[in-house]
């Protein structure tokens, strides 16, 4: 099942090289049987504009997210979007897009949660890509369906995911990550766009920038750098971790870098984050 992982070198560092390929990588096996490559981006217009030969588009709140409920879609849902995508339960599926790959590693932390079997990033992104002045397409190709996906089982929303009322009991049990600016994170400002009433943090919650983990080319630092990071939070990589931002987004990025890059075990995604914790009634903050 899937395609053979990345060789390259400097993949290894990494607790789990699998979960990258480079451009190389990725130029190279471009068309081969097997391998789905979805672009995920903030501004989803920029496909258009020219994208990796053979992707297809995924809109993270038009795809991902329930037009109902703040939610994620169900299963039945998710079933529904691979099958227009083309993507099958053995495909291997690469990821990527703008701002260093931010809403790309969202999708792939909902591929997750779903149980798709082998789900990658590409290392650096669309930005990478460009860069390189790789191939691109202007083609919006009609996809060949491929009916039947079919998830293993329900979504799994207990080991890569916390909800509200779960980590309002835990301040005594694990530790937590704060993704937002310190700003943000103390109280002074929120950021504009967002209907939140109060300002400040998670009680007991560190404060951590989630781009500190990127180079300024949009690739993942080194794995020893990554970790000199986060020793200054004074966190134990064996203690259960809840990673939050505003809406979901930054917080995946930080799963990514915990679980596969520096190998931490126990790491889950609020991604209901600081606009549902802001606005809850009798909910507790720390300013400062």
């Amino acid at each position: 099942m899937g395609i053979e992982f990345d060789p390259s070198p400097q993949l290894q560092q990494y607790a789990h090289p699998n979960k990258l390929v480079t451009n190389a990588w990725l130029g190279a096996k471009l068309g081969t049987p097997g391998l789905k490559v979805v672009e995920v981006d903030a501004d989803s217009l920029l496909y258009d504009i020219g994208h990796i030969p053979t992707a297809v588009r995924v809109k993270w709140y038009e795809n991902l997210s329930d037009p109902v409920w703040r939610d994620l879609i169900g299963s039945k849902e998710f079933e529904e979007l691979m099958d227009r995508l083309g993507i099958t339960r053995e495909d291997t599926v690469v990821f990527y897009g703008d701002h260093a790959n931010l809403w790309a590693v969202y999708a792939l932390w909902v591929f997750e949660l779903f149980g798709h079997p082998d789900v990658r990033i590409l290392d650096g992104g669309r930005d990478a890509w460009m860069q390189e002045e790789r191939e691109i397409s202007y083609a919006v190709d009609d996809i060949p369906q491929q009916p039947g996906y079919s998830v293993a089982s329900r979504r799994n929303d207990h080991t890569h995911r916390i909800f509200v009322d779960e980590l309002r009991t835990k301040f005594e049990g694990c530790q937590i990550i704060d993704l937002r600016d310190a700003e943000e994170y103390t109280g002074e400002v929120t950021l504009p766009g967002y209907p939140i009433r109060r300002n400040g943090h998670v009680p007991g919650a560190v404060n951590h920038r989630a781009d500190s983990s990127l180079l300024a080319n949009s690739r993942f630092c080194s794995a020893e750098a990554i970790e000199a990071n986060h020793n200054g939070l004074g966190l134990d990589p064996t203690r259960p971790t809840v990673v939050y931002c505003n809406n979901g987004a930054r917080a995946a990025l930080e799963w990514f870098v915990l679980r596969f890059l520096l190998g931490w075990e126990d790491v889950r995604v609020y991604d209901g984050s600081w606009i549902e914790w802001g606005n809850m009634m009798r909910v507790p903050i720390e300013r400062g």
